[in-house]
């Protein structure tokens, strides 16, 4: 940032003489800021992250910017399409406000330290006396950029075991525990001579919603097991599919996906062209992109990304499969051993008699209540939109018409072609 702007921030973020040495020179910059290499008085060698003077303001303007040309341009789209705009735009609007302020990052970092403190994977500790909105002070970490293939490779790093760790650190974040880091991209992951994941930047934080994560599970598990039905069923659970979508015609789609990515036989280049030929035959089926779903798919093309770096031929289905269905008894809350499993289960009886009792009673009594799912109010608000609309075009066309007559009488041709639309647009709706 300029020096300028440096200096402003600087002098807001530390009122006291906090560092023995502060190098001025930006080791790392980004949108949102700047790191930079210090010591502190006590001697220990940080990162400082400074946010850059005005951003919040500019990020605002932003946001506004992309609203009006969504409003502008909306009416061009399908009704799946806009949700999916307005999902992106209303997802990247709030994490984007939420990823400016330094101090969102200081207790997004605290918890996932917190969280995952029994994991492989290192984080930078954070020192929260010296932090403020301007500015994140953290323990300086060491190691090589994960893109850094060169150098990596160079020091007999293996690159298998270092995929396969950081894929159970995500499964375990977006199965089990539902709280991921939503930026894993290169530079905010290290690798130290030891095979050590260093994950950094914890302005993109993100809970999965329970059924959310639900719906993840039985999508791997459907996927592993190619169980195509179950795969459509969690889909439309998860939203990436519109509730009444014809399920046939996606059971072909989806066998003909997880042939071509299951055949060892071909490379990425050829899967992908074939995958891209496939999904030229969907361009009508209601595909859609839900806010919950968002930064899970992001994440995942990621990580899938990093894989292809180091790995040849790397696929996220063939590759990460077998990993995410070795913890998905662990997401699905089983113990590590199969009496604690039953011993919970057993604890678990007199509630679900309780659940049971209650039911058979709501149900005698008529007072039994079934809760519709998000997608299916989205579908019934869609065909009562559609049902109504012809209706109310034609309403308005015959008010029109009526006070034409009423204002100038002299109009009376033109409010007979508009009540005469009405009738047609009602009888031919």
């Amino acid at each position: 940032m300029p020096k300028k702007d440096f200096e402003i921030v600087f002098k807001r973020a530390f009122v006291n003489d906090n560092f023995k040495e502060f190098n001025n020179e930006p080791i790392a910059s980004a949108s949102i800021g700047q790191v930079h290499i210090a010591y502190l008085n006590s001697g220990e060698k940080v990162a400082v992250k400074l946010r850059r003077e005005g951003i919040k303001q500019r990020v605002l303007a932003d946001i506004k910017i992309i609203n009006f040309f969504n409003f502008i341009f909306k009416p061009l789209f399908s009704h799946y399409t806009k949700n999916s705009i307005e999902s992106v735009i209303k997802e990247f609007s709030s994490m984007i406000v939420q990823e400016v302020s330094l101090n969102n990052e200081l207790q997004n970092l605290k918890k996932f330290s917190n969280t995952y403190k029994d994991s492989k994977i290192k984080f930078p500790k954070p020192y929260e006396e010296f932090s403020s909105d301007d500015a994140l002070v953290m323990s300086f970490e060491e190691g090589f950029r994960f893109d850094d293939k060169e150098t990596i490779l160079k020091n007999n790093i293996d690159f298998n075991e270092i995929i396969a760790n950081l894929v159970s650190f995500y499964t375990e974040q977006m199965l089990i525990k539902g709280y991921f880091h939503a930026d894993p991209h290169p530079g905010n992951l290290l690798i130290t001579q030891n095979s050590e994941i260093i994950l950094l930047d914890f302005g993109m934080v993100k809970t999965v919603p329970n059924d959310t994560r639900i719906a993840i599970i039985e999508l791997i598990k459907a996927a592993n097991e190619q169980d195509y039905e179950l795969y459509i069923s969690a889909s439309k659970r998860l939203g990436t599919i519109a509730y009444e979508a014809p399920t046939s015609e996606l059971a072909v789609f989806t066998s003909k996906m997880f042939e071509i990515f299951s055949n060892n036989n071909l490379d990425s280049e050829s899967m992908q062209k074939l995958a891209f030929e496939v999904l030229e035959g969907t361009r009508d089926l209601p595909f859609k992109l839900p806010s919950d779903a968002i930064y899970i798919l992001r994440v995942s093309a990621i990580i899938e990304g990093l894989g292809t770096t180091y790995i040849e031929n790397f696929n996220g289905i063939k590759d990460i499969l077998p990993i995410l269905q070795e913890n998905l008894p662990k997401a699905l809350g089983a113990k590590d051993s199969i009496i604690e499993t039953l011993i919970d289960e057993i604890k678990d009886i007199p509630f679900t008699i309780k659940d049971f009792k209650s039911t058979l009673k709501q149900a005698s009594e008529g007072e039994l209540k079934v809760e519709i799912s998000k997608n299916q109010l989205e579908f019934l608000k869609k065909e009562l939109h559609s049902y109504f609309k012809p209706y109310l075009i034609s309403i308005s066309f015959m008010i029109t018409s009526i006070f034409m007559l009423l204002v100038d009488k002299d109009l009376k041709e033109i409010a007979i072609i508009l009540f005469t639309l009405s009738l047609i647009k009602i009888l031919y709706k």
